[in-house]
């Protein structure tokens, strides 16, 4: 026999290429270079104050050595004795250190109007507030504000003042006279009304407030009264009476006080006033029947026997009871006797039929 043997070749491998690894970290460090922080050799931008700015126009990059200048912004002035202006780029790249050197101008100073004053500051920006004393009144804006005027600051109006606070005479009113007659009439002033006697039977009322006060500029406290009858009809209603407020006629705020009397009650409110319609207010009360008690007699019995006797109060005569008879009692004895000999016969006999039957089965048991 014959063997053969043959080798096993196998495909060579192909050499892995150093640059695709090579290129892969290439990309990777150069992206890492610009996600790191770069370091250039110059100063941020100059930093900004609220009270001052760049005296010249900025510049794209500052390096170390470059200095900038400031001035004062519109509305603001240099701080006595004067502070630094200007700031220099270091080496370390920040720039030197700086204070705001300038402060707020003044508008010029307000003083306290007569019968007023003035609160606030007087600052560039700033907001003074008037008012005025009482009893008067402020002509003029109430805020002034402290605003840019050209190359320096100014009030934005002129300053208000203060005026005496006067009204006109309220007015006459019909059947009706004040106790004073004048042009006009300084704050809190009072005009005090009162009513004219009447021609007639009935008086005149003083509807309304008597007493006006200045309260403002043409202002009076409330609108002038009325002189007029008022007269609310006889209040008692049906079945009532009166309490307090007796009288026989009744005008403006007259008050009474109203009830009823023994066996109605009270519906409504029981103090009224006369109001200056001529009506009482609140509507008059009414008198309603108080309802009658349950009755407490006792039911009639039907049950024969006899009535108990009732004695009047106050007297010790006695008083003859009567005996009601029914029918049943008119039975005669004769009937009764035979009923009972009835019932003793019906006895016997069931005793009679007993004993019979009781020998009987005896017997039987004794011939056994």
């Amino acid at each position: 026999m014959t063997a053969s043997c043959g080798c096993r070749t196998t495909s060579a491998r192909r050499p892995e290429s150093p640059f695709s690894s090579w290129s892969f970290v290439g990309i990777l460090l150069v992206v890492l270079v610009f996600l790191l922080p770069t370091s250039t050799d110059a100063c941020d931008a100059p930093p900004r104050f609220q009270s001052m700015r760049l005296k010249d126009p900025p510049k794209e990059t500052y390096h170390p050595g470059d200095s900038v200048d400031y001035q004062c912004r519109p509305g603001y002035m240099r701080i006595v004795p004067p502070l630094r202006l200007s700031s220099v780029c270091q080496p370390d790249n920040t720039w030197q250190p700086l204070q705001e050197a300038c402060t707020r101008k003044l508008c010029p100073p307000l003083g306290d109007p007569v019968n007023g004053q003035v609160n606030g500051s007087f600052q560039f920006g700033s907001v003074a507030h008037y008012s005025c004393n009482e009893g008067y009144q402020l002509i003029g804006q109430a805020t002034l504000h402290c605003d840019l005027s050209e190359n320096g600051v100014a009030w934005d109006v002129d300053p208000p003042h203060c005026e005496r606070i006067l009204c006109q005479p309220p007015g006459q009113i019909p059947n009706g006279i004040t106790n004073s007659q004048k042009e006009t009439y300084e704050y809190s002033e009072v005009v005090i009304y009162t009513c004219k006697p009447s021609s007639g039977p009935d008086k005149y009322s003083l509807v309304g407030e008597d007493k006006l006060i200045c309260s403002g500029q043409n202002v009076w406290s409330s609108d002038p009264p009325e002189c007029k009858v008022v007269k609310c009809k006889y209040p008692v209603p049906p079945d009532g009476e009166l309490l307090s407020g007796y009288g026989t006629q009744f005008h403006y705020r007259d008050v009474v006080q109203l009830g009823c009397k023994t066996g109605f009650y009270l519906e409504g409110n029981k103090t009224v006033v006369c109001g200056a319609n001529s009506a009482w207010e609140p509507e008059l009360p009414r008198c309603i029947r108080v309802p009658a008690p349950p009755s407490t007699k006792p039911p009639v019995s039907t049950v024969s026997g006899p009535v108990p006797s009732t004695k009047p109060a106050g007297t010790s005569h006695p008083v003859p009871t009567t005996t009601a008879v029914t029918p049943q009692d008119t039975l005669g004895g004769g009937v009764i006797a035979v009923i009972v000999l009835f019932v003793v016969a019906a006895i016997a006999v069931i005793v009679g039929i007993c004993l019979y039957c009781y020998k009987k089965n005896k017997g039987k048991t004794d011939g056994v």
